[in-house]
């Protein structure tokens, strides 16, 4: 055989190796629902989308959550009527959300009216979290979702941080994709009828 043709030979072998592995599926990287993918405009880190977590616009008006604390307590959405609720889903590796913990705790510790749960989407133990929490520590309680079974009642989240803000009759009166801050939360509760916020000296 002449060197011409094993070279062509060898040339359509490459080829044909190259298509073949066009065809096989990719090999699923980290199958962790709570990976970001890129920043988007609004601050958010957005989340993948898998035929299992369709991302969901929906959501009810008037939504139940009950889910333990990582301190083993139990929290109760519709135990909370008569207040007004911030429920924040977060991440521990988001950057975003991390920077605005401070600001909703000191919220939820400086305003009655005001409570704040925080829902750490991702797969993380409680132990974990403990941890984590030592060295970010808030007043207001933190609950892990289980990412492959999210409250029902809030659509899953397109990005992280999201936050939604509960009025004291339990309907959604607003919800922020991005990081949000303690001024826009007030805010929000005034435009829905709830308290001014107190002028800052």
């Amino acid at each position: 055989m002449s060197s011409a043709s094993t070279r062509s030979l060898l040339a359509a072998a490459l080829v044909a190796g190259a298509l073949l592995a066009g065809c096989q599926k990719d090999k699923p990287a980290d199958t962790d629902l709570a990976a970001p993918q890129t920043p988007s405009d609004t601050g958010a880190l957005t989340l993948p989308q898998t035929a299992d977590h369709p991302l969901s616009e929906g959501g009810v008006d008037v939504p139940k959550l009950v889910i333990a604390t990582v301190e083993g307590k139990q929290f109760d959405l519709s135990a909370r009527r008569g207040r007004w609720v911030v429920v924040n889903f977060w991440a521990t590796w988001c950057k975003p959300c991390l920077k605005e913990m401070p600001e909703l705790s000191a919220l939820d510790a400086m305003r009655e009216h005001i409570e704040v749960i925080g829902l750490a989407y991702e797969d993380i133990t409680s132990d974990d979290m403990k941890v984590f929490l030592k060295l970010h520590p808030v007043v207001y309680p933190i609950a892990v979702v289980d990412t492959f079974n999210p409250p029902a009642d809030f659509a899953t989240p397109r990005g992280l941080p999201m936050t939604y803000l509960i009025a004291p009759d339990g309907r959604v009166a607003d919800k922020f994709l991005g990081p949000v801050t303690a001024k826009d939360i007030e805010a929000a509760i005034a435009k829905a009828g709830g308290p001014q916020a107190a002028p800052q000296s």
